[in-house]
């Protein structure tokens, strides 16, 4: 557990004490500034009968923070260590290869909460002037972020497996981005089909992140997107822990 903590504080002070780190999360909190502005200006300070945060996921904005960034975010976790030679040593200091790995997704879930917490008090401030309390629930608040955090932890395990895949964080985000994309397409296929009737439309129709996402938003957590996004992550770290594991057999 010591090393477990002592290589996430490690990753920690990677992200908080460069600019890139700086930079991704001021990109974040713009979009979000930004679309709750387009908000304000659609509701006229008019009360609305949703919720807000509902009102913020069906605006372009919420894909768009988190595609973009995840890749930005895990970039750098494999492929930095490899390209500076810090890789090896890393490998050779007395931690199992799951330490390492679970610690760099430590870190990057833990940056990735922080980079959304402004969301929060943009909540606050559309509430506010749109003069209906109702508008704002604690309850919806944080399922909301519940869903927030399960599609970026599945998106996030997904970039550690292509940062561990190469040395250049560039094809490490564009590999993210890709893997991320297939994945928002596969949920607007889902979405597109008609009522499944086969077993392999029913396992389609499971990928429906779009209505899932819906859900979490409007305050509905259901067991079914929180099983399959939970065991999706785990998947994936799975993958990176062999890819890690894969230099021993060099």
């Amino acid at each position: 557990m010591r090393a477990w903590w002592t290589l996430t504080r490690r990753e920690l002070a990677g992200f908080f004490l460069s600019l890139s780190g700086y930079i991704i999360i001021a990109a974040a909190v713009f979009m979000m500034g930004y679309s709750f502005v387009v908000l304000l200006v659609k509701l006229q300070q008019e009360p609305t009968p949703m919720p807000v945060t509902e009102v913020f996921y069906n605006t372009q904005f919420f894909w768009l923070i988190v595609i973009l960034t995840t890749p930005m975010i895990t970039m750098r976790l494999f492929a930095l260590e490899k390209f500076s030679g810090t890789f090896e040593t890393l490998m050779t200091t007395p931690v199992s290869d799951l330490q390492v790995v679970l610690a760099k997704f430590t870190a990057a879930m833990v940056f990735y909460t922080v980079m959304w917490l402004p969301l929060l008090p943009c909540l606050f401030v559309v509430q506010h002037y749109t003069h209906d309390p109702a508008a704002f629930d604690p309850g919806t608040a944080a399922s909301t972020f519940l869903g927030i955090l399960l599609l970026g932890s599945l998106l996030i395990s997904l970039g550690c497996c292509a940062s561990a895949l190469t040395r250049s964080q560039v094809i490490a985000a564009m590999i993210s981005l890709a893997f991320g994309a297939g994945i928002f397409m596969l949920a607007w296929i889902a979405d597109q089909l008609p009522a499944p009737v086969t077993w392999q439309g029913h396992v389609l129709a499971s990928f429906t992140l779009f209505d899932q996402m819906h859900d979490f938003v409007r305050g509905v957590v259901d067991t079914r997107p929180v099983v399959l996004l939970g065991s999706l992550t785990l998947f994936f770290l799975f993958l990176t822990l062999r890819v890690v594991e894969s230099r021993r057999w060099k």
